[in-house]
């Protein structure tokens, strides 16, 4: 049973990784892809973390930190927004500031 969970979260997280390599002109299409492979790697860590009977203190800490790496990209999205007026990757001369 276990094997079988394990492939279905390892499918769902090369499915977030493919669409993270194929969304690169968007950085919202970004955005939404990384947080679904941190989603699918929350519920593999919670699901290994329940079977082996360990404690759940330490899923709370990956949900601490993967809400700030949300409220980061977040924070970049509006602020490139705000200077470029799009958040086309294309667009942007990574050259200038």
């Amino acid at each position: 049973m276990m094997t079988v969970l394990m492939m279905i979260f390892f499918l769902m997280f090369f499915c977030g990784v493919l669409s993270f390599l194929f969304s690169y002109k968007h950085l919202l299409n970004m955005l939404l892809s990384l947080e679904f492979m941190v989603l699918c790697l929350f519920i593999f860590l919670f699901y290994y973390l329940i079977f082996f009977n360990f404690e759940q203190y330490f899923s709370m800490f990956f949900l601490v930190f993967s809400v700030c790496e949300g409220v980061l990209g977040l924070s970049i999205l509006v602020s490139m927004v705000r200077s470029h007026g799009n958040d086309y990757f294309l667009s942007y001369s990574f050259l200038q500031c």
